[in-house]
């Protein structure tokens, strides 16, 4: 079965997941995809005034996630394995904390200034399989993640979250690639 966009494959509303990181570029794909994506469909739809009371009223919910890389308690200097303190773990996994929570704040003032319902969720784990792995088990109709642009030597060593995603996620995809800067 083809579902396209303002279709959604299951109870009516489109279930769209936006992933997120630190970087402008997820952040300029979530804008994008409540610009575009969303205004889209919500024009298929009705109006909100209310992002609160919008489920039953739109036609798409919004899934934020953000995945937190585990913190590898071990450094392998020339020598033998160093342990850090249990301080230093606790301060690292605050920090993490507060920065997730701190994202996750903006992304959702940006999705309540569009009039749009959506919910967040922290997945722990390597991002690329976080991502995938939580868009396949929510069914989600679209996920969108937002492009670096790394050369293809770039993403041959250091992998691209879109990349890995583009070729393992089992849903539509909506890589979304910041314009480039205009040279004065």
């Amino acid at each position: 079965m083809e579902t396209r966009m303002g279709e959604s494959s299951s109870n009516g509303i489109m279930k769209v997941m936006v992933a997120i990181d630190e970087s402008d570029t997820s952040f300029y794909a979530l804008r994008w995809t409540l610009e575009h994506v969303l205004n889209h469909l919500h024009r298929q739809g009705t109006t909100l005034t209310d992002p609160d009371e919008a489920v039953g009223e739109s036609t798409a919910m919004v899934t934020i996630v953000h995945a937190q890389q585990p913190f590898q308690p071990f450094v392998y200097p020339a020598g033998p394995v160093v342990y850090p303190s249990t301080t230093v773990i606790e301060a690292v996994t605050k920090a993490q904390n507060e920065n997730t929570a701190s994202l996750l704040t903006r992304a959702l003032h940006m999705c309540k200034e569009r009039m749009v319902k959506a919910e967040t969720l922290i997945l722990k784990g390597d991002p690329k399989e976080a991502i995938c792995q939580t868009a396949d088990d929510l069914h989600v109709d679209l996920l969108v993640v937002g492009s670096r642009g790394l050369s293809s030597l770039k993403r041959a060593f250091l992998g691209s979250v879109s990349d890995y995603c583009a070729h393992h996620v089992h849903c539509p995809i909506l890589i979304v690639r910041p314009p480039k800067e205009t040279k004065k």
